[in-house]
């Protein structure tokens, strides 16, 4: 196990060979080996992209890099279970629950570049309820990982399913990716829309159709 310096702003421990990371501000946490090392893996790509890693400007770029780079990836060390907690309550609400214009950003594993845009969930409770708070928290776990926007819209339709029992879960994400706006095709007004659908929402016409209909109404607020 390595030794982490801990500051005001962060806490860790390893886990699994990298530092489980609580951090309040991604610029300002200590740096142990393991982001040591990730610093000597940006200063040597500063290199081979031409730079010199040496120069003013850069000096302290591996370390920012590194810091960011665990900051965006947060989403590896917290589980949905985690971030929820002890927020379910029992509650006889039969009708749609929806949290929408949910600000999300994540990157693409292919490039590593980053993908952002909006999230709509909505679930119709069997019983029990969850805090409105932690359907984004839940969005936070899965986006601050290496994605793809199919399989997170999956895997937080699945996260809640299993956490609420619901009658149904859908989750619709509207995103831009910078992997096909800054290189390859540079299509810079595209947007991806994506749809995972749980029970009612998969089976019942009806309640599917809200749901897409109020996961693409005009904002009002």
């Amino acid at each position: 196990m390595s030794t982490t310096k801990a500051s005001s702003a962060v806490s860790a421990i390893v886990t699994g060979g990298r530092p489980h990371v609580h951090i309040s501000d991604p610029d300002d946490f200590a740096v142990d080996g393991d982001l040591a090392e990730f610093e000597n893996l940006v200063h040597r790509q500063l290199q081979l992209v031409g730079e010199d890693p040496t120069r003013d400007g850069l000096l302290k770029t591996p370390s920012r890099v590194a810091k960011a780079m665990m900051w965006l990836t947060r989403g590896y060390q917290q589980t949905a279970a985690e971030v929820i907690g002890d927020a379910l309550f029992e509650e006889n609400h039969e009708n749609m629950v929806m949290v929408r214009d949910i600000e999300m950003y994540s990157m693409c594993e292919h490039h590593m570049l980053p993908f952002f845009g909006k999230v709509h969930v909505a679930y119709v409770p069997s019983g029990r309820i969850v805090g409105l708070s932690k359907i984004p928290r839940v969005v936070e776990v899965f986006a601050r990982r290496l994605q793809v926007q199919e399989r997170l819209g999956e895997q937080i339709a699945d996260a809640l399913e299993e956490t609420l029992r619901p009658k149904g879960v859908g989750v619709v994400i509207e995103a831009v990716h910078l992997c096909m706006m800054m290189r390859g095709v540079e299509k810079q007004n595209s947007r991806t829309i994506t749809s995972s659908l749980r029970g009612l929402f998969r089976d019942d016409p009806k309640t599917r159709s809200e749901f897409l209909r109020l996961a693409h109404a005009p904002t009002s607020i």
